[in-house]
């Protein structure tokens, strides 16, 4: 009623042309008993449709079509659907081109392992090289280690983890486990021990 600019259920009876009563059989569920052309008169008083006007007053037995989707909500799930495809596309890409990366090993780490399994006395040394594509893949993501195992170096605590003990910036120590940064951004700290 307010949207229409009604104040009371007399201006909404004189708008419509229909008596008072009417309008309260409305507000005590009756809206189905209550014939069609004073439904329609109250309606174009309130400005609604008939549809709305009986969802209102009967919501269990009148369902609102959703409204369709303005030109703003159709762009806007257009071009969630793009992004998502987008999406989608770029992660195959990525797949893909690792995948490339990885090929060698791929085919040939599982052979490696049986073999490896098969015969304890195979050395290790040997299996090496079958590890060369996943350190290229490493460096096609601009992934670098912060210094080989077994490197002797000034303690950094940025960079550096302690295993054990402690250690003053400067003072040497040794790498136990490499640690990884990619451009500027830390990974993981290399941990090492005190020499």
């Amino acid at each position: 009623m307010q949207e229409a600019g009604l104040s009371s259920d007399r201006e909404l009876s004189q708008k419509a042309g229909v008596p008072e009563i009417q309008l309260s059989r409305l507000r005590r569920g009756l809206a189905f008993k209550t014939r069609a052309d004073i439904l329609l008169k109250i309606s174009q008083a309130l400005e609604i449709s008939l549809n709305e006007l009986l969802a209102t007053f009967a919501p269990e037995l009148v369902e609102l079509e959703p409204a369709p989707p303005s030109a703003l909500e159709q762009e806007y799930q257009r071009l969630q659907a793009t992004i998502e495809q987008q999406r989608e596309s770029l992660l195959q890409e990525f797949q893909l081109s690792s995948v490339q990366i990885l090929e060698s090993w791929m085919l040939q780490w599982p052979t490696a392992a049986s073999k490896a399994e098969e015969n304890h006395n195979l050395r290790a040394q040997k299996l090496l090289p079958l590890l060369r594509p996943v350190e290229q893949l490493l460096e096609h993501w601009g992934i670098e280690s912060i210094a080989p195992v077994g490197a002797e170096l000034p303690y950094n605590p940025q960079q550096h983890q302690l295993i054990e003990g402690k250690a003053e910036p400067g003072e040497l120590v040794k790498v136990r486990y490499t640690g990884y940064k990619q451009g500027d951004k830390l990974l993981y700290r290399a941990k090492v021990s005190l020499v």
